[in-house]
């Protein structure tokens, strides 16, 4: 099968009232498992890298590997970039095959988030690459970039309007209390802030920072109009406890087959819980 676009993958979430998984992969097991777990599912599947991951991997060996992955795949799979920093950095995974961007213009002012992420836009649609952009701002840390938590903040609802009316964005990931890499408490989500903005825009809307939301708070969020959760700590966590396990009972291994193995089917546990929660299992 060959990389659709995120339109028609999130299309077909916000008819049906559920999320698809937007998985980072980090490296080959990452992706098995990732893979595996939506194909046992039947689920659509959103794989995404963020900057740092394609650096780490090479571009040239993330291509390769997803297009193994995909070509005898029978579910509909995006390659999507994850907060694409620059529009050089856009175009060059347009380049490449990735069939999805997110251009994240949300720490540029109000009017210069729109002006670029249209650029982006611009772009990408003629080629029939779709577009995710962010307002709104996530504390945290995501690759090499760290937001205080003073200095997140969240969107807001009418500026949610005018940025999609005038960028035409394909989906809007939104701010309403989730952060980035590992939570220091328990999140406290405006679901209310969730409800309105979904209301007034009837776009996909995207959850970033959902490694550590409990079940339940993912339900309700998808209920409310979310239809793309961005995954990635949960899945580093358990390949790391794996791994971890695996030296403590052995401290003489040194075959790599024998940890990563076992570390990519936690991944694959740990995907196929998640998809079973957002609800796309049997969607694709």
């Amino acid at each position: 099968m060959k990389l659709i676009s995120l339109v028609e993958i999130l299309a077909q979430a916000n008819q049906g009232r559920y999320a698809v998984g937007g998985f980072n992969i980090n490296n080959l097991e990452f992706l098995q498992g990732i893979i595996g777990a939506a194909e046992e599912l039947n689920s659509p599947l959103i794989l995404q890298t963020s900057e740092g991951a394609m650096k780490y991997i090479g571009i040239d060996y993330v291509i390769g590997m997803v297009d193994a992955a995909v070509k005898n795949s029978p579910i509909p799979v995006a390659l999507h970039l994850d907060h694409g920093s620059s529009f050089a950095v856009v175009m060059k995974c347009i380049r490449m095959g990735y069939s999805s961007v997110m251009f994240d213009g949300s720490h540029f002012p109000f009017e210069e988030n729109i002006r670029l992420t249209k650029q982006v836009i611009e772009a990408a649609h003629a080629v029939g690459v779709s577009v995710e952009a962010e307002l709104g701002k996530l504390g945290g840390t995501e690759d090499d970039l760290s937001v205080d938590e003073k200095d997140a903040t969240f969107t807001d609802p009418e500026q949610a309007v005018e940025f999609v009316e005038r960028t035409g964005v394909d989906a809007l990931a939104v701010a309403i209390g989730t952060a980035h890499g590992v939570y220091k408490g328990k999140p406290e989500l405006d679901f209310e802030r969730l409800k309105t903005i979904k209301d007034k825009t009837n776009i996909p809307i995207v959850l970033h920072g959902a490694s550590g939301l409990s079940d339940d708070d993912l339900k309700k969020a998808i209920s409310l109009g979310v239809n793309k959760v961005n995954v990635n700590t949960d899945f580093q966590q358990v390949f790391a406890a794996k791994i971890r396990e695996i030296f403590r009972n052995d401290r003489e291994l040194y075959d790599p087959r024998k940890y990563c193995g076992p570390g990519r089917t936690a991944i694959k546990e740990k995907v196929m819980e998640k998809i079973r929660v957002l609800g796309s299992a049997n969607q694709a």
